[in-house]
């Protein structure tokens, strides 16, 4: 591991531990050439698939990218950051746990679409406004009249 201070390859373990998390190994080391200690993290690499997007272009997924399109979505509604942070979690899971080396843009915006519609009415129609490109009013009249008539069938 190369020391941050003197960029010398020599260094020696102080201490090693879990971290909280349980994901990384925490390491204490100590450079043998300027005793200047420093921390380094041991994590698994996991395969990050590419995005295939609508049109053929293909880019690696970005977790910021999901958590930016849900603040966007749910700005100025009742809606904790832990709530957002479970979302952008449970959708990395999902598609780590597929194993796939690429993944469709549109997998994606279903998952959180599904998220939101569970979460928050409004931040779900913001969201969808936006991936399934409403063209007019009475698309966005459509959506909202879909929610009404699936929230009127779980009632019964």
């Amino acid at each position: 591991m190369k020391c941050p201070f003197c960029e010398n390859l020599e260094d020696r373990v102080i201490d090693s531990r879990t971290s909280k998390e349980g994901n990384a190994i925490r390491r204490r080391r100590e450079c043998l050439k300027c005793s200047q200690r420093f921390t380094s993290y041991e994590r698994v690499e996991e395969v990050v698939p590419m995005v295939v997007k609508k049109d053929g272009r293909r880019e690696p997924f970005d977790l910021a990218k999901i958590r930016s399109g849900l603040l966007i979505s749910c700005k100025k509604r009742p809606i904790g950051t832990d709530q957002l942070d479970s979302i952008v979690e449970t959708i990395e899971k999902r598609l780590v746990g597929l194993g796939v080396k690429e993944v469709q843009s549109t997998w994606i915006g279903e998952q959180i679409m599904a998220a939101l519609k569970d979460l928050d009415k409004v931040a779900y129609v913001r969201f969808a406004s936006v991936y399934r490109q409403f063209k007019d009013i009475n698309d966005l009249m459509d959506e909202v009249r879909t929610l009404f008539e699936q929230k009127d069938r779980t009632k019964k």
